[in-house]
C-alpha cells in the first residue's frame, strides 16, 4: 500500500510558529506547551501580559521559540499591534489556534447585556479579527497554513439556561464551515477545523457561575476533560496530510450525559 501524498505529522510543522489566543491559562495554555514540545514557535496572546509570559517563560525557558504578546481580542488595534510583533520576531504565522472565550450565566430573561455583549465580542467577533488577520498574514507568504477553533459543545445543541453563550458557539460552528467554503473557493492551501468539547476543567465555570464552590460542584460529578486532553485533539487535528481536513472533532467527558 502507497504511502499518501504530502507531508503529516508534525514534522511538517516543526519551526513553523503557532498564534494561540487565550494562551495564559487552560487550554490555551495547554495547547502553547504542547506545541513548542512538538517543535513550533508560539505567540502566546492575552490579557494579562505577565500571566501568559509566565505559561511561555515555563515551556520555554530560553524564549528562543516563544513570544509573550498582551492581546485584547475585543480591540482591533490590539490584535492587529500582536500580529505585527508576531511577523516581525518570526517572520509570520502558519497556524492560528483561536482559544479566547468566555461565558456568562445570563438568561435570556434576565440577563445583563453588558455580559451577552461581552461573549459576543470575544467569541464571536473577536475570533473574526485575528481569522481575519491570520488569513492575511498567510497568503501573504503562499497561502499554506491552518485554523483551528476552540468552540464548545454548546454550539452543537443548547444547554438549559445558556443561550447566548450557546448562540455565541452556534456562530462559530456556522464560521467553521463558512471559512472552510471561501477558502476553497479562493484555492488557499489553509485548513480549517473546530474542537468541540464538553465539560473541561478549567476557570471557565468559575467564571461563568461566579462561585468557584460552584464550579468545584460542577467538575466533582464525573472525570471531566482536562486541557492537555484538548491540546491533544489540536495536535491530531494538525498532524494530518495535507490532503486530509478534519473539520469538526466533538469530545464529551466519557460521563458527561448531555
Amino acid at each position: 500500500m502507497s504511502e499518501p501524498q504530502g507531508r503529516h505529522g508534525m514534522q511538517q510543522w516543526k519551526g513553523k510558529t503557532a498564534f494561540i489566543t487565550g494562551a495564559s491559562n487552560g487550554i490555551g495554555a495547554a495547547v502553547a506547551t504542547r506545541l513548542l514540545a512538538e517543535g513550533m514557535r508560539v505567540v502566546g496572546s492575552a490579557r494579562r501580559h505577565d500571566r501568559v509570559a509566565a505559561v511561555l517563560q515555563k515551556a520555554d525557558a530560553s524564549g528562543g521559540n516563544s513570544l509573550a504578546v498582551q492581546c485584547d481580542v475585543r480591540d482591533e488595534q490590539s490584535v492587529q499591534e500582536a500580529f505585527s510583533l508576531a511577523k516581525q520576531t518570526f517572520g509570520g504565522v502558519d497556524v492560528l489556534v483561536n482559544n479566547a472565550g468566555l461565558g456568562h450565566a445570563a438568561t435570556l430573561a434576565e440577563g445583563k447585556v453588558d455580559e451577552w455583549r461581552e461573549m459576543l465580542d470575544v467569541n464571536v467577533l473577536g475570533l473574526c479579527i485575528c481569522t481575519r488577520d491570520a488569513l492575511a498574514d498567510m497568503r501573504s507568504r503562499g497561502g499554506r497554513g491552518h485554523i483551528i477553533h476552540i468552540g464548545s459543545m454548546a454550539g452543537q445543541r443548547v444547554p438549559a439556561g445558556a443561550g447566548l453563550y450557546s448562540a455565541t458557539k452556534h456562530a462559530v460552528r456556522a464560521l467553521t464551515e463558512a471559512l472552510r467554503m471561501e477558502l476553497r473557493e479562493k484555492g488557499d492551501s489553509i485548513r480549517v477545523g473546530e474542537i468541540c468539547p464538553g465539560f473541561v476543567e478549567t476557570g471557565f465555570a468559575s467564571n461563568y457561575m461566579k462561585s468557584e464552590e460552584k464550579a468545584r460542584e460542577v467538575y466533582s460529578r464525573f472525570k471531566v476533560l482536562e486541557a492537555d486532553d484538548v491540546a491533544e485533539a489540536v495536535v491530531y487535528m494538525l498532524s494530518c496530510p495535507e490532503h486530509v481536513q478534519i473539520h469538526d472533532i466533538l469530545m464529551r467527558p466519557t460521563e458527561q450525559p448531555t
